[in-house]
């Protein structure tokens, strides 16, 4: 958009006439239709005029002493290129004007004496074309401006770029450096383990591959699946700082134990917290890691939570830590872990962990689910019964979303222990 400077501009007109009633003539012709008017007699008095103002018309006559109109013109466009160059003449031949015309050096001519229409509109034409010009002219400047900045941008760009590329691959070499790290501080948690008691590395292997089974699970956020991993490993940690033949008794007889002795084995979640922090700092490893032996039924260790209070990571784990410290064969394993939902563990865990697991083999045409897992539409494989025996929901009854809410509303109050099966 042209600024109200540069519209004033085009319309601003020289006039060069050597005779000054002709020139008074145009000035006064050219006044009253609006346009600011420099007029003179003198071809150099014009050229000054052009060095120190803009015009957006000029408009000569040719035959002039010491300079035709032509010859003015083309200094002329030398100094100012866009003005719009108008030559009254009488006397020019055509081929002449003809080449002036094909050449750029004049817009138009009139031919004397000129007829004032003619005139009007030939002077407006030579305004609209100065100012489209110098409208291109500050769009080509604008967008040369735009392409040097644009430059400019994509040069720091791609230096950015480069600079972002050769930290994401130190990023990259640092964060598998630190994994490596990682690894490594499991592995020696995992050796120091195996060092101070071969019995306790191998149930700790063998609770952190159920962890690995029931981390498949979508009931398990990517976060809470990297928690419950390193807890796994770390869980029992604390443990070293016991005693071995204390550590053996309170596996083998523990009734034999005093009250001072269980209460102190009772503490090593606790031990295992601060020195798991050496290895993952992340908050939720602690927590699970410290409440690992806490009961759903609060008569668990070290705080004595209960229910949905203990994290849901730390109620998983206790699954797989009460599977393997029983240290049956698997049938008598799982009839364990099944007696103990609802009081010692959470039922949702147990499904979890019994869902994943697959430790016990259902017929082809039975799945087992957990309770979040219910879907109109599936038929149950078993009753559903409540903590006390009373049927809730019978075998080969078709769920619909009125018995789903039934059921959840009842675990809610009394948590149900058993497992869910449907049919495929």
């Amino acid at each position: 958009m042209s600024s109200p400077e540069n519209t004033f501009a085009c319309r601003r007109l020289l006039i060069l006439d050597d005779e000054p009633r002709i020139l008074a003539a145009l000035k006064e012709v050219l006044e009253r239709a609006g346009y600011q008017i420099v007029a003179t007699t003198r071809p150099d008095v014009a050229l000054d005029r052009l060095k120190g103002e803009r015009f957006g018309v000029l408009i000569s006559d040719q035959l002039m002493p010491g300079m035709t109109g032509l010859e003015f013109f083309k200094e002329a466009q030398r100094l100012q290129p866009n003005a719009s160059r108008v030559l009254i003449t009488g006397v020019t031949s055509l081929p002449t004007l003809v080449d002036a015309i094909n050449q750029g050096e004049i817009f138009r001519f009139l031919a004397k004496p000129w007829l004032r229409e003619e005139l009007l509109i030939t002077i407006s034409n030579g305004v609209d074309r100065n100012a489209l010009l110098m409208q291109n002219e500050i769009l080509l400047n604008t967008t040369s401006q735009l392409n040097e900045s644009l430059a400019k941008a994509n040069t720091t760009l791609q230096a950015q770029v480069t600079q972002l590329a050769s930290q994401g691959k130190e990023l990259t070499s640092a964060n598998q450096e630190l994994k490596l790290r990682y690894d490594h501080s499991l592995e020696l948690c995992s050796r120091i383990l195996a060092t101070y008691d071969p019995l306790l590395a191998g149930q700790t292997k063998a609770i952190a591959g159920i962890v690995e089974q029931m981390n498949k699970s979508s009931h398990l956020s990517p976060q809470e699946r990297e928690a419950l991993t390193i807890s796994a490993w770390l869980c029992d940690i604390g443990l070293i700082g016991f005693s071995r033949e204390l550590f053996h008794s309170f596996l083998r007889h523990p009734e034999r134990l005093t009250e001072r002795e269980i209460a102190s084995i009772h503490s090593h979640p606790t031990y295992s917290q601060t020195l798991a922090t050496f290895v993952d700092g992340r908050h939720l490893v602690g927590e699970t890691v410290r409440a690992h032996h806490e009961r759903f039924d609060g008569k668990g260790y070290p705080d004595h939570l209960a229910g949905e209070t203990i994290p849901w990571t730390a109620r998983c784990l206790a699954v797989a830590v009460y599977f393997v410290e029983c240290r049956l064969p698997t049938e008598q394993a799982l009839d364990a872990v099944q007696k103990a939902a609802g009081t010692a563990l959470d039922p949702e865990a147990v499904r979890l962990f019994r869902t994943t697991t697959h430790l016990h083999p259902l017929p082809r045409s039975v799945s087992e689910v957990m309770l979040e897992d219910l879907k109109p539409g599936m038929v149950l494989a078993s009753g559903i019964y409540s903590p006390h025996g009373m049927l809730l929901v019978g075998e080969g009854q078709a769920l619909n979303p009125g018995t789903i809410s039934k059921i959840q509303n009842h675990n809610f109050t009394a948590p149900i222990c058993q497992r869910l099966l449907v049919y495929s």
